[in-house]
């Protein structure tokens, strides 16, 4: 059955892409979280010397400049680390994490699909490959690049993945134009 590989590629990849999800929250939600502290408390600092008039919490003197540019310094580098600590996240909730599982699941309608059609087998087989292949040079490579592959990120910004799936989604349009035929009834 044509169709059939792109039904076990999806879900295998399925799993693959959804494990992402308790990927970042064992391993780098610590670290957000730590940042998170951080920065809450270096804020909190900061905003009991605005609310005091810039008055030494400690001495109850003015602050010199000096105490209130370290102040503003610490308070931007906290803030810093936060941000950089969910760059990560970010980058695989709204890359491999979202689109993996996105064309996972394309893969499967694709393949349920084929095996509707009444087009001549080489089509579907061609068809079937364009989506594992687009699949794979996009998603796949996002995946492979945010562990830190340099060269899945090269081929990702090639471009040839999204295009491949964008072919296959035109090209499977027609095809269902073509080949999608009414059940018989019994």
């Amino acid at each position: 059955m044509e169709g059939k590989k792109n039904i076990v590629f999806g879900f295998l990849f399925l799993v693959i892409t959804a494990s992402l999800g308790p990927y970042m929250v064992v391993t780098l939600l610590p670290d957000i979280e730590k940042a998170s502290q951080g920065k809450q408390k270096v804020l909190s600092d900061l905003q009991l010397i605005v609310m005091s008039e810039f008055e030494n919490t400690e001495t109850l003197e003015v602050m010199t400049a000096d105490e209130i540019a370290k102040a503003n310094s610490e308070a931007i580098l906290a803030l810093n680390t936060n941000l950089n600590a969910r760059i990560t996240v970010d980058t695989i909730k709204g890359g491999p994490h979202a689109h993996g599982n996105l064309e996972a699941l394309l893969n499967i309608i694709v393949g349920l699909m084929l095996g509707l059609l009444s087009i001549p087998s080489l089509y579907k087989q061609i068809l079937s490959w364009i989506f594992i292949a687009g699949t794979t040079m996009h998603a796949g490579m996002a995946f492979l690049g945010v562990f830190g592959f340099s060269w899945a990120g090269m081929l990702l910004g090639t471009g040839i993945g999204p295009v491949l799936i964008l072919l296959g989604l035109f090209l499977m349009g027609i095809a269902t134009l073509i080949g999608y035929k009414k059940p018989s009834s019994i």
